[in-house]
């Protein structure tokens, strides 16, 4: 093994695999619920310290190794079946972590929201299926139940050219969620317009959406899923929104006009600062607590339209869930090669493998 990669082993069999930056918020929720189900993977980040720390804890072997050094990462992911990327933001992790698993033959998973991810992990689909693995981005919240919402809404409505996805989550969001949001808040909106990402103002658009709890006032968003539904059922008018409060959608309408200044150094280290003073991320109390609503219409040029709703676990907890869940699946050779979205690979019922996850149609 490089010898830049230090690795701690506990005795146990070939681990089958590996979760990077395992002592993030999002990482170490789901080590200690793979450890709970009896799994052994190995847990891994850059920070070697912490991911020994939780390593100890769980009593699972661990690895440290950086993603910015091609030769180190390679040797860190070897002798493993899937790596599940945990380390936000992902335009810093993702395509570095994919090419490394496909020089190492090793499936790809990750937990990303970010529409730049998708496309370039999409882009990429040849080269994984030359190397006979499967590269899956956003197994989690982002984006499991919203892809398999819009597949089954296709799948009601077979003609439909038009797609809005929305979602109302209770629970707050995780340092890692908010740095990414901090880096991307000056960027404005992203919606799909006759197939093709089309960039548009914040706060575009707002709708009133009944999520399931009565009628609340949602706001466009640049969300995966104009990304990936694309790819997952080929409709080619997608929009996401997100149930915002007036203050969310005054602040987002303001970075219209100060975009240069959110997204300037100076600015940017000053989020970060605030945002590493905030907690981690949502409680074991806040997160039993929330919960996840989804809503999403698909309509067709005859004006026919559908309307189908999920509820499930907070976000991170679902995600947890979720990413598990697709794991369990590759480690039974359930791993259609190439780029593949959730509700591409397993169908739209997936989602309601996940306990706690209900499906309407209105």
């Amino acid at each position: 093994m490089n010898r830049t990669v230090r690795e701690v082993r506990t005795g146990s069999p070939v681990n089958e695999y590996l979760i990077y930056g395992a002592n993030g918020y999002t990482g170490a929720l789901i080590a200690r619920e793979a450890a709970r189900r009896g799994h052994r993977p190995i847990l891994a980040g850059r920070n070697a310290e912490a991911v020994a720390a939780l390593a100890a804890e769980l009593n699972l072997p661990h690895r440290a190794f950086p993603v910015d050094d091609s030769a180190a990462l390679a040797a860190g992911v070897a002798g493993v079946r899937l790596v599940l990327n945990c380390a936000g933001p992902f335009t810093r992790t993702a395509s570095r972590m994919v090419e490394a698993c496909l020089q190492t033959g090793c499936h790809y998973l990750d937990v990303t929201g970010e529409i730049a991810v998708f496309e370039a992990m999409a882009a990429r689909d040849a080269a994984a299926k030359s190397a006979g693995v499967m590269v899956m981005p956003g197994v989690g919240f982002d984006v499991v139940p919203s892809d398999c919402l819009a597949v089954h809404l296709k799948r009601r409505l077979p003609a439909a050219t038009c797609l809005v996805l929305g979602f109302q989550g209770h629970g707050g969001f995780s340092r890692g969620t908010l740095t990414t949001m901090a880096e991307n808040f000056h960027r404005g909106g992203v919606i799909r317009r006759a197939g093709q990402l089309t960039r548009v103002p914040a706060c575009w658009k707002t709708r009133t959406i009944d999520f399931g709890r009565g009628p609340v006032v949602a706001m466009a968003i640049p969300w995966g899923d104009v990304a990936t539904a694309w790819y997952s059922t080929r409709i080619p008018n997608i929009e996401v929104c997100m149930a915002a409060s007036w203050k969310q959608r005054w602040l987002a309408r303001l970075s219209r006009a100060f975009g240069w200044l959110l997204g300037s150094g100076p600015m940017q280290r000053w989020f970060k600062r605030q945002i590493q003073a905030s907690p981690p991320g949502p409680t074991d109390e806040q997160r039993a607590r929330g919960e996840s609503l989804l809503w999403g219409e698909a309509s067709d040029d005859a004006g026919q339209s559908v309307v189908s709703r999920l509820r499930g676990p907070e976000g991170y907890s679902l995600t947890a869930m979720c990413s598990l869940a697709v794991i369990e699946r590759v480690l039974k050779g359930e791993a259609p090669m190439g780029y593949q979205t959730p509700a591409m690979a397993y169908g739209p019922d997936f989602i309601l493998t996940i306990p706690g996850v209900v499906r309407t149609d209105a």
